[in-house]
């Protein structure tokens, strides 16, 4: 089922456990511009997932693709209290790769269902092979040099394909030469199917969660990500002692020796394998306490924030470095180039502060463990204001797609509200000519060309304002006192109408019903 060359070595996986080795690892008197910069980098931190990343800040930012580089600048993570705690966490981050380095020639097979109840539905197969050969794509030096699209009615069996199937399949990967591995696009497959597929076809199998999940590794940048993915694959751990554990008892290995703790070999490895999970799980509990943290001064400062979601690649960091400006944003067109959930701070037509968070992208049949490995990062979306989705509509499977990253949002058990709300962004509209989308709350937009963003905008802020109970009111204070500038530090100025001849000036402003009872209580009268 999993793909670590150390897996065939008899106790490489104990070494996992207790050493491992690192990962390698992108006339009116003017008015001011509008306070978001410092006060919203303040409400978040800097530079890392939960963290705002501004004008200048590192989000969004080349990372390293898969097999290796260094994360860029601006992603410097808060040190844990506890020096014990750090290095603990680091020790649970050594891992040796999931998949060889350096060129791989890659067989794709993708075994089409011709009938039954595993048969999609929504999805043709060679758009199922375009998103496979992305992913084999997405890791350096990794090319597919042949594709074979293989029918089957029993997905399910042992061996993926009947014996007539399998025997000429067999055939033709031993045929090519040049093949160095081969990437069988099922979810996952069991460890005796991929030892016996590696027996007959002479070289590496891998399975769609093997190649996803070592993407998720590569493209971690925060503690967070990277413990996630660590939790994510204590399956493969399992699968594989389980695995190991059986051919040392078939070779006379015993593993149920006693030791001297009295445990069974099966015992303490079973025991290594828990403790490993419970310190991933304790470490991602303090994290989440931080962010926690985070999320609270935010809602104290009132920022309204705007999740961005979408399928991967549909251009959801190029979409937000055109709302913010932010020019330190460097999308990738590379499946999972964002893993980590980063903010970032731009302004509304009526320059009204907002926070936009950079979400991970989603997959179809992502499996089942990275969902729920990632859901604590995703749960900072329940607690926005306005869900921006962002759909590639010159994708020819958009609509499959749409209903991926819609299924994946219920799963997060978001408020019915929120998920009411959501706005759809069709973007990439510039490769669809004559593109115009239906439904109320869809808007076309083009991230690359800036096309159809003013009016994006303007129904983000319409959402925003709805949803945060906000109101524009025009309000008469004295020019003299400090009314006017408390109003453009903790509202959104709109228009500044002054009457010389009474000292006072009419201020058109966006304001929450908290910031207008604070003003009342602090300007009575």
């Amino acid at each position: 089922m999993w793909t670590l060359r150390a897996a065939v070595r008899r106790g490489a996986w104990l070494s996992r456990l207790v050493r491992g080795r690192p990962v390698p690892r992108a006339a009116p008197p003017p008015l001011p511009p509008p306070p978001w910069p410092g006060r919203a980098l303040a409400a978040f931190g800097t530079g890392k997932a939960g963290g705002l990343q501004g004008r200048g800040g590192g989000g969004g930012g080349r990372g390293p693709r898969a097999h290796g580089g260094t994360s860029g600048a601006g992603e410097a993570e808060e040190e844990p209290e506890d020096e014990e705690e750090e290095e603990e966490e680091e020790e649970l981050l050594r891992r040796e790769p999931l998949l060889p380095s350096g060129t791989q020639r890659v067989c794709l097979v993708h075994p089409e269902i011709k009938g039954g109840p595993r048969k999609p539905t929504l999805t043709r197969a060679e758009w199922q092979v375009a998103e496979a050969k992305a992913l084999v794509h997405t890791l350096d030096h990794w090319s597919v040099v042949e594709t074979m699209v293989v029918p089957t009615k029993a997905p399910d069996r042992k061996l993926i394909f009947g014996k007539g199937t399998l025997e000429q399949l067999t055939e033709k990967i031993r045929s090519l030469s040049e093949v160095t591995a081969v990437f069988l696009n099922v979810e996952r497959m069991s460890m005796p199917t991929k030892k016996e597929l590696e027996a007959a076809w002479r070289v590496q199998v891998f399975d769609r969660f093997t190649v996803v999940l070592h993407i998720f590794r590569c493209n971690a940048r925060t503690k967070e990500a990277r413990l996630q993915v660590a939790l994510a694959e204590l399956p493969l751990l399992r699968s594989n002692m389980k695995h190991d554990l059986a051919r040392l008892d078939g070779h006379g290995g015993n593993s149920r020796y006693i030791m001297g703790s009295g445990e069974s070999f099966v015992q303490v490895q079973q025991r290594l394998m828990k403790e490993k999970e419970m310190k991933i799980r304790r470490a991602l509990e303090r994290l989440r306490q931080k962010r926690q943290l985070l999320g609270r001064q935010r809602r104290r400062r009132e920022f309204p924030v705007v999740s961005v979601v979408g399928y991967t690649n549909c251009g959801k960091t190029t979409l937000i470095k055109a709302l913010t400006g932010d020019g330190a944003m460097q999308p990738r067109d590379q499946l999972f180039a964002t893993l980590d959930v980063t903010a970032h701070a731009g302004s509304l037509p009526s320059r009204l502060a907002v926070v936009y968070m950079d979400t991970i992208g989603f997959l179809s049949e992502l499996p089942h463990s990275l969902i729920a490995s990632f859901s604590a990062t995703l749960q900072d979306v329940a607690h926005s204001d306005v869900i921006l989705h962002v759909r590639d509509v010159s994708h020819p499977e958009a609509e499959l797609q749409k209903l991926s990253v819609l299924a994946a949002l219920r799963g997060l058990g978001l408020p019915a509200p929120l998920l009411d709300s959501v706005l759809e962004a069709h973007n990439k509209v510039d490769l669809v000519p004559g593109y115009r989308p239906s439904g109320p709350r869809a808007l076309a937009v083009s991230a690359l060309r800036g096309l159809g963003l003013e009016e994006l905008k303007a129904a983000l802020e319409a959402a925003v304002l709805s949803a945060t109970g906000r109101r524009v009111l025009t309000l008469r204070v004295r020019l003299a006192g400090p009314q006017l500038s408390w109003l453009h530090a903790e509202a959104a100025v709109q228009d500044v109408q002054v009457v010389p001849e009474a000292g006072v000036a009419d201020v058109t402003v966006i304001i929450s019903d908290a910031a207008y009872g604070r003003f009342r209580k602090l300007f009575p009268g």
